[in-house]
């Protein structure tokens, strides 16, 4: 038997990583006799020179290991099982020394630090070309779930919650692992990471708030939470003076020794309130005041959160797109990464099935003047019961049976049904007081969700907007469609109005699909710096901090 001996400095099969501490990956790492990487010190793994005899038991010991991995198995056919981690060469140790260089790194991107402790141990064990092999195989898993993590997240959205029903496009761990092979490990690796100028400014971000955190040896933050429910311009005492360095410290006032509610501090509170999507009145009332008091490691969380987020939508996006940011209650057209168009939105309802969900999809066309085919859930929880109290309730409503035709409610004694049975459908005609308004913009889905108009305006007044049952409400839906029109009609506004005129329920297809994506995003950057950050409507983001917890991830604090 050939003797695999340890030495500090020579070609290595596995090389510097800096311990690290976790808890999860345990699934994999058992396939390959648990492995793991951690090393306090330098550890080195120099095979002898192997025997015709010796690579086939080798490659034998690779296929063992590999089998309980489809895709482990499929490239390791591929190469014949030949070690591509575990071999003496300079190409494998670049991929060996890359490779255990960004899982080291991993949790600068928010992600749960992995286990290595175990690796160490077997490869300090190795003795033989069957452990070697069990080593190559348990590399390329730490890869592929390395490779998995820092593309697509290391969460399931749907095991979250049932509103996030977005598909994240999974790469396929053979072409993963091959390219890898091909390629510059470092530069390949790094490619993994999300590309959008998003995901960089968050990561930024995260290492500012972990400064915060270490500042003063571990006693970082931003000073004393501000007391009282309400601050004033021309006031003064203690109070303001607590507001005043709290907001200095977060970086919204620069230094003053004002002990009044000036001009510089209500500026200042202003843009607090802009940034988080408070009415900025300049007063710092209940809700401006919990939110100045929201601490730095919630802020923290929110990013590492954002960043999960952002990984599962790194795909392209489309050079025109749509963006609808549920907590920010906008919708934005996006045509080369610069909003070119944006409208206050109203959300579902936190509520039941009425929240919004989160997807992506294709917006193919709009319906001016359309017809609202009330939903079966909303017929019969909400109208059929207002029918079976008063039978012309709700008498916008037409009743419609299976064959399409409209049926008088004078014929229909609405008690005998129930919500299973009720046998009608209820429409709306198009007109000035539909509950679609007078547009809508379809991106066909499962989940029956859509943009358009409503009567109902004055609801845009508001700060938070959650009012509706899932579809997302234009605060102007004219101007949006115009921008949707300009790339396919010299003179979109009068196209559009020549097709309302009619009154007539009219589709416009849109020459070029566009890609609409509805998300939920609590914290996002702003391209010249600083952060947005909004509230978490329906407790989603709780939720993946909670799961991101469970993995490992933690909070950092950098300095002192």
């Amino acid at each position: 038997m050939t003797r695999f001996p340890f030495s500090r400095f020579s070609t290595p099969i596995v090389t510097r990583v800096t311990r690290v501490h976790l808890r999860r990956r345990a699934r994999s790492l058992a396939m390959a006799t648990a492995l793991s990487l951690t090393a306090a010190s330098v550890i080195t793994v120099v095979p002898a020179p192997l025997h015709a005899q010796q690579i086939s038991a080798l490659m034998q010991s690779i296929a063992e290991s590999a089998s309980a991995s489809k895709d482990l198995s499929e490239f390791y056919r591929s190469t014949g099982y030949k070690p591509v981690f575990a071999e003496n060469s300079s190409r494998a140790k670049a991929r060996r020394q890359a490779l255990l260089r960004a899982v080291q790194a991993a949790p600068n991107h928010g992600l749960a630090p992995y286990d290595t402790t175990v690796l160490e141990a077997n490869l300090r064990a190795i003795t033989s070309d069957r452990d070697l092999g069990r080593a190559e195989v348990a590399m390329a898993q730490l890869f592929l779930e390395y490779a998995r993590d820092i593309q697509t997240g290391q969460l399931v959205p749907s095991r979250i919650d049932s509103g996030i029903v977005r598909q994240v496009p999974y790469r396929d761990g053979v072409s993963v692992l091959t390219n890898f092979v091909k390629s510059s490990p470092q530069g390949y690796l790094k490619k993994l990471e999300p590309t959008s100028p998003e995901y960089a400014r968050l990561l930024k971000e995260k290492a500012n708030l972990e400064r915060v955190l270490g500042q003063s040896g571990g006693q970082g933050g931003w000073g004393q939470t501000v007391p009282g429910s309400k601050y004033e311009p021309g006031q003064t005492g203690n109070g303001v003076i607590i507001l005043r360095n709290r907001l200095m410290a977060m970086g919204y006032l620069p230094r003053s020794a004002a002990t009044s509610y000036d001009a510089s501090l209500q500026k200042a509170v202003q843009l607090f309130q802009m940034q988080h999507g408070l009415s900025p009145d300049g007063v710092a009332g209940a809700a401006t005041i919990e939110e100045i008091n929201v601490a730095p490691e919630s802020r923290l969380a929110s990013i590492l959160v954002a960043l999960e987020r952002e990984r599962w939508t790194n795909f392209d996006r489309g050079d025109r797109h749509i963006w609808v940011n549920l907590t920010d209650f906008t919708a934005k057209i996006i045509d080369h990464g610069k909003v070119s168009f944006e409208t206050r939105s109203v959300v579902g309802q936190n509520t039941g099935d009425r929240r919004s969900p989160e997807f992506s999809d294709e917006m193919e066309h709009m319906v001016i003047n359309p017809t609202w085919n009330v939903p079966r859930s909303i017929a019969v929880k909400e109208y059929l019961p207002m029918m079976q109290r008063n039978p012309n309730a709700a008498g916008h409503l037409k009743l419609v049976d299976s064959r399409g035709r409209t049926v008088s409610r004078a014929n229909v004694d609405f008690s005998q049904y129930t919500t299973k049975t009720f046998p009608f459908n209820l429409k709306q005609p198009p007109s000035d007081g539909n509950a679609l308004g007078l547009v809508k913009f379809m991106f066909p889905n499962k989940y029956n969700i859509y943009l358009h108009d409503t009567p109902s305006k004055s609801l845009f007044g508001r700060e938070v907007r959650a009012f509706s049952h899932g579809c997302i409400r234009l605060q102007q839906p004219f101007d949006f469609a115009y921008a949707l029109l300009s790339k396919q009609t010299s003179d979109p506004e009068g196209f559009f109005k020549a097709r309302l005129a009619t009154g007539a329920e009219n589709v416009v297809e849109l020459e070029h699909h566009v890609p609409v994506h509805l998300v939920y995003r609590t914290a996002v950057t702003l391209p010249k710096g600083g952060m947005e950050y909004r509230r978490d409507i329906y407790g989603r983001d709780a939720k993946i901090w909670a799961a991101l917890q469970k993995k490992g991830v933690q909070l950092r604090a950098v300095g002192g």
